[in-house]
């Protein structure tokens, strides 16, 4: 291409060359490896992609849990048209937009318990960061300026930003940033089926939620300013909690003066069967943060939701009372709340949660069945519409498969050959389709995956 090629024509060699595509060298985390077989998205509709050579694909993960209500949804598009004629951008240092309000009124109404007081944000980082914020910030007001400490878990995943990643649990992604940020404590997460207390359940007296207490004891509670968990872990491999869990958090967090911060990037807006996982759950945080499905892969959008206590404890004369200290440049966008509101309108007037109810409890069956079928599922975890497998060599043993046979990850890769996009690491496996998806979608992607299982399985000697 020529020096002095017009823009249209640099688009259009853009958009037909594979070359230039590469040159995008940050798009994925190892692009030397990922350029051997690039995926290159062209358009999407419903819970399918089609990528630039026109395959198609199932979206098993929602984009990356991100399209609650589906590819190319006309009233999503149609609301982000009118706001665009309306009002794109409100100057965030000086006060706020009609449609920002509006959301924030409706997240408000639908937030369990007192939670009522919203900060939008653009990502999860970004939200997860300012609930760091926000619980510090909270007790420096309310006369105990030494609690400062968070208690993170280990393989947690809250954010690339620096207190997000630093209440992280994930090594992977920890130990090539380090050092982080002072503050960050971390317990090991109720990882039931491997527990890393030696322990079994019930008869386990839920260790992981009690030792929580022993550890702000122990660091002295009054350096201890909040507990950040997501309701459903992710990146540990769909870390389901025992019922038990959370209530007892709740309680320890009570009794300790400490927030509960629950990140719900992933599990919020529907993904569980409910609005939101604390509803699934039972148990209401102090701080809960939205991201992800808010948007609907539309517009970067993100939520911080807090009880009406610690919103009106930033309330006051600005001489003795400074508000909360956090701000961003594209938070409470127009474009990205009018996506929000749409979002949860077609969640709401089509019910969606309740179909993420039953087609969660489909997948569980399918799941189930392909567990019977090859005989390297050791155990399902999840509700709704994320859930995951873990794969194992000997499921009554639960040994794994060797580190170097990577086989989750090529049952992933594979899926993605035969035309399935879902969540893959090492030893497991995960699905987070649309809140839309139909039954007949769901045994689409569960087939796909049953062969893709059994095509791995020919070549992988298990035995």
């Amino acid at each position: 291409m020529s020096s002095t090629a017009t823009l249209p024509e640099l688009i259009s060699e853009a958009q037909t060359t594979e070359e230039q595509f590469l040159r995008q060298i940050f798009v994925r985390d190892q692009m030397a490896e990922w350029s051997k077989q690039p995926l290159i998205m062209a358009r999407a509709d419903g819970v399918h992609y089609w990528d630039v050579s026109g395959k198609r694909y199932l979206d098993a993960l929602s984009g990356t849990y991100a399209a609650a209500v589906g590819h190319n949804n006309r009233r999503v598009i149609a609301a982000i048209h009118r706001q665009l004629d309306t009002l794109h951008f409100s100057p965030p240092m000086h006060g706020t937009n009609p449609v920002a309000v509006q959301l924030a009124n409706v997240l408000a109404e639908l937030a369990p318990g007192d939670l009522s007081a919203v900060k939008f944000q653009c990502g999860g980082s970004e939200v997860t960061e300012a609930a760091i914020k926000l619980a510090r910030q909270y007790h420096k007001l309310t006369g105990s300026p030494g609690k400062y400490k968070i208690i993170g878990r280990y393989l947690s995943w809250h954010g690339s930003t620096m207190a997000s990643l630093s209440a992280s649990g994930l090594k992977s992604r920890k130990t090539v940033n380090e050092p982080l940020a002072p503050g960050f404590l971390h317990v090991f997460p109720p990882t039931c089926y491997r527990c890393p207390f030696g322990k079994k359940y019930p008869d386990c007296g839920i260790t992981c939620a009690t030792i929580v207490s022993d550890v702000i004891d122990m660091e002295d509670p009054a350096t201890v300013a909040a507990i950040i968990v997501e309701p459903i872990g992710h990146t540990g491999g769909i870390i389901d909690p025992p019922d038990e869990y959370l209530p007892l958090l709740r309680e320890i967090c009570n009794r300790h003066n400490v927030l509960l911060i629950f990140d719900e990037i992933i599990t919020g807006i529907g993904r569980t069967g409910r609005m939101f996982a604390a509803e699934t759950f039972g148990v209401t945080p102090d701080i809960l943060c939205v991201g992800k499905g808010l948007g609907g892969g539309y517009a970067p959008l993100s939520a911080m939701i807090c009880r009406k206590q610690i919103g009106d404890t930033f309330w006051g004369p600005i001489a003795r009372n400074p508000g909360f200290v956090e701000g961003h440049t594209f938070e409470g966008n127009p474009i990205s709340c009018a996506a929000g509101l749409a979002v949860l309108q077609e969640i709401l007037e089509n019910d969606l949660c309740a179909n993420a109810r039953a087609q969660g409890a489909r997948l569980r069956v399918g799941f189930e069945r392909l567990a019977r079928k090859h005989g390297v599922i050791g155990d399902i975890r999840g509700k709704g519409l994320f859930q995951g497998i873990e794969f194992v060599r000997n499921p009554a043993t639960k040994e794994p498969f060797p580190a170097q046979a990577a086989f989750g990850v090529r049952v992933g890769r594979r899926a993605l050959e035969n035309g399935l996009l879902c969540r893959f690491d090492p030893n497991w496996l995960a699905f987070g389709p649309p809140l839309i998806s139909t039954a007949e979608q769901i045994d689409e992607m569960v087939a796909i995956l049953d062969r893709s299982l059994g095509e791995v399985l020919a070549e992988v000697p298990v035995g």
